[in-house]
């Protein structure tokens, strides 16, 4: 859509020009075109430049580097402001492991993260907000029949991206938010995986706040915008560095403080300070086990085919 586009105008088609070469275009790009921009029936411009990303949100397969499928980069999306990890309390249950991962991956690409816990309907956030407590990590509780205007205020004047599992009411919030954007809607199954229904990543731009809402002056003048993405069961992180992972865990950072040279906070490390620093309650022991789980999936030790499972699951059975 073009930059002073309104919601009612139609939508420019355009397809990747020559020179661009092997550079592919994502979801979230902005990018010049030439040629036919109306948007009238059979128009087509050409993309001749991608400007610059000022963040860039990817993920792997795997965890580790020297696989296939850790080696296997994947940009999400580029330029988002904002990375909403959706998690419903039940139906499926929480997996604070791949909420770690997300965590992780949006310090790693400098976007804030805001965490939206859908179903409260069915169950109580306090364990997983315990979880997070030393955090101070931003969060919106959605139930079928809630007012959205906290989140809407959240996503007004940025871009957000939504990623969660499939199953925990991600396109059923999108179609809240964007009535016109249908959305397929799946269920969960009987053991608890929900079913793919979005196939493909697509930016969405929220309608306008009436008048006279209670919604933020942002929300009638920009509403910004969310990018749905297909549900997924992992989230792979072999492109992020072992230093910046530890960053996805600032409730450790200040506690390798006292660790000695090249420490590698593993659990190997005899002289690790993260452990006095848990000790003294200064941390969640179940964080520092998700962190060391994490840096033991890097190294390829682990289960790499249940990534999002985290021994210290507040709630049994995750």
């Amino acid at each position: 859509m073009l930059p002073d586009a309104g919601p009612d105008d139609p939508t420019v088609t355009a397809m990747r020009a020559r020179e661009l070469g092997r550079k592919s275009v994502v979801v979230g790009d902005r990018v010049s075109l030439v040629g036919d921009t109306s948007g009238a029936p059979g128009a087509l411009a050409r993309i001749v430049r991608i400007a610059e990303r000022r963040s860039v949100l990817r993920r792997t397969a795997e965890d580790d580097a020297t696989t296939a499928e850790g080696r296997l980069e994947r940009v999400v999306v580029a330029n988002a402001d904002q990375l909403v990890i959706v998690s419903a309390l039940a139906d499926p249950p929480p997996r604070t492991g791949f909420i770690d991962r997300c965590l992780v991956a949006a310090y790693d690409a400098d976007i804030e993260p805001l965490l939206c816990l859908t179903k409260a309907d069915l169950a109580g956030p306090e364990a997983v907000l315990g979880y997070y407590t030393e955090l101070e990590l931003p969060y919106v509780l959605i139930r079928p029949d809630s007012d959205l205007a906290a989140l809407r205020a959240l996503l007004a004047g940025r871009v957000s991206v939504l990623v969660g599992h499939s199953g925990v009411g991600k396109s059923t919030l999108v179609n809240r938010l964007v009535p016109e954007a249908d959305r397929a809607v799946g269920t969960v199954s009987a053991i608890g995986r929900g079913r793919h229904t979005s196939t493909s990543a697509v930016a969405l731009r929220l309608p306008l706040a009436p008048r006279g809402d209670l919604e933020p002056p942002e929300a009638h003048s920009d509403p910004g915008w969310i990018i749905d993405t297909p549900g997924v069961r992992s989230f792979g992180l072999a492109h992020v560095s072992a230093e910046s992972l530890l960053h996805g865990f600032p409730d450790l950072v200040e506690g390798t403080v006292d660790c000695p040279a090249n420490c590698q906070h593993t659990a190997e490390e005899a002289d690790c300070a993260l452990d006095a620093w848990v000790a003294a309650g200064k941390a969640d022991p179940r964080r520092l086990a998700s962190y060391r789980r994490l840096l033991a999936s890097r190294s390829g030790e682990g289960d790499p085919r249940e990534p999002e499972r985290n021994p210290g699951d507040p709630l049994a059975g995750s």
